[in-house]
């Protein structure tokens, strides 16, 4: 293979609980922040599409397994719904526990390694009527439900996750409106990123304490979207640092080091949008934030210039640093997102210098509308393009990987096509095409590249 990659290198996918599971409010569990907003707002989601069915991964799990089996992953990262195993956030379903041992363990005998994520965007409302993230007790809950999981499947899982890029859920509840409460609010969403920041480090200080097993390992998962700036004028090179402040090193710096940014603290202050009454910092908790191994998400780049408006009073990020389009730019149109494989080279190069901490790719893919369109004769969905993104951006890391970055897997988003949110299913990203009417699932053309690549564990051009 020209693109040769480790021995032992981990090649999977990704989900989440809540875009895969189905049985949204059965078998014992509560209502999330998604489906109340359904509940709430059918129409703000794509097509009516909720999250009641999604790809009911909760009935199909075995099959699925055995798919997984086929395509040869030998790891594969899901996340466990804290509304379905703490639906009042107190009490123990144990119906709940039933499923994920059986699902975990079934992934296990098939020599798949579950990677197991604890919140990925699905807030119980239970604790969104209490105020969710902006709660600073938000942080002593999630605690809890964290020491819960560990102690319920902590002698099978071996590889935990605390959050799924935590910036998401922050901006796109109080910043950007695709996430309930869907507010907007710069100050409210500092302060529920830093009790993120808390949980994720009480997780981690519960998880150390306690030493469930001694090959256990704890990580975060963060989509580093680094910033590229317009031009060498300094105005837009300082607009490029502080869009790296908030959108990396935000959660970037306490997961390698144990402590918050001081350059980000000191940004946040100079312009007044830390909250003193709801943000007391406190590094005796927030030096648990340091992980064992690290998780990126890699989608698109981020093109930044300087505001062509200095502002005094900053209200939003955009107020930092604004976005542009760089004549260049190739894009999924499906998304409205730059493909720019040389991100994942300079991501690599950026950690390496931080860190020689384990990390991996643990989300790269494309989404693409109607892709019935592309079926041939035999019934299968011809994805070239979704091949030739993977390909482009395994070069990359194969390049750095080459000059010695101690990445250790590759998962793509995702392995049947899932529910997204506000989207539905109008973009699909699966290995496996999923049929709504019948929950079928027949395998892509992407997904027998897959498996060769992982057969061979490389490809040639």
């Amino acid at each position: 293979m020209k693109y040769q990659f480790p021995n032992d290198f981990m090649w999977g996918s990704a989900t989440s609980a809540p875009q895969t599971e189905g049985h949204s409010l059965e078998n014992g569990k509560s209502y999330s922040t998604w489906d109340k907003w359904f509940e709430l707002n059918p129409e703000k989601f794509n097509d009516n599409q909720g999250p009641k069915n999604t790809s009911m991964m909760y009935e199909y799990y075995s099959e699925d397994i055995e798919h997984m089996k086929k395509l040869g992953l030998n790891s594969f990262r899901t996340s466990i719904a804290w509304t379905r195993l703490l639906p009042d956030g107190k009490t123990i379903n144990q119906e709940a526990v039933r499923f994920y041992r059986d699902y975990f363990t079934k992934m296990i005998k098939n020599n798949i390694r579950p990677i197991i994520n604890l919140f990925h965007f699905d807030m119980p409302w239970w604790l969104m009527e209490k105020g969710g993230w902006e709660n600073p007790k938000s942080s002593d809950w999630f605690e809890f439900y964290a020491k819960t999981c560990f102690e319920q499947f902590g002698d099978i899982i071996h590889d935990w996750i605390t959050f799924n890029e935590p910036l998401v859920h922050v901006e796109c509840s109080y910043l950007n409106g695709f996430h309930y409460p869907a507010i907007h609010d710069f100050k409210k969403a500092i302060a529920a990123g830093y009790n993120t920041l808390l949980a994720h480090a009480k997780a981690v200080r519960t998880f150390k304490k306690n030493h469930y097993e001694k090959d256990s390992r704890i990580g975060i998962i963060l989509n580093l979207t680094p910033a590229y700036p317009k031009s060498d004028d300094k105005k837009d090179k300082l607009a490029s640092r502080r869009a790296d402040l908030l959108n990396i090193y935000s959660f970037l710096t306490p997961a390698l080091k144990g402590e918050v940014n001081i350059e980000l603290i000191n940004l946040l202050k100079k312009y007044n949008l830390i909250d003193d009454q709801n943000i007391i910092y406190q590094p005796e908790i927030i030096k648990f934030s340091e992980v064992d191994f690290l998780g990126i998400n890699y989608y698109q780049p981020l093109r930044v210039q300087a505001p062509l408006t200095e502002k005094k009073v900053i209200k939003d990020p955009t107020d930092l640093y604004e976005n542009y389009i760089w004549e260049d730019r190739r894009v999924n149109p499906y998304r409205g997102w730059e493909i720019y494989p040389n991100a994942i080279y300079d991501i690599a190069k950026t950690i390496d210098k931080l860190t020689d901490k384990p990390w991996f790719i643990s989300e790269n893919g494309m989404g693409v509308a109607n892709e019935e369109r592309f079926i041939d004769n035999s019934g299968i969905i011809k994805d070239d393009y979704r091949i030739n993104f993977m390909k482009e951006h395994l070069v990359q890391l194969h390049k750095a990987i080459d000059e010695g970055v101690n990445c250790i897997g590759y998962h793509t988003w995702t392995f049947i096509d899932c529910w997204s949110w506000l989207n539905g299913y109008k973009n699909r990203y699966g290995f496996y095409y999923l049929d709504l009417n019948n929950y079928s699932r027949t395998m892509k053309k992407s997904g027998s590249w897959f498996s060769y690549l992982i057969k061979n564990n490389g490809f040639n051009e």
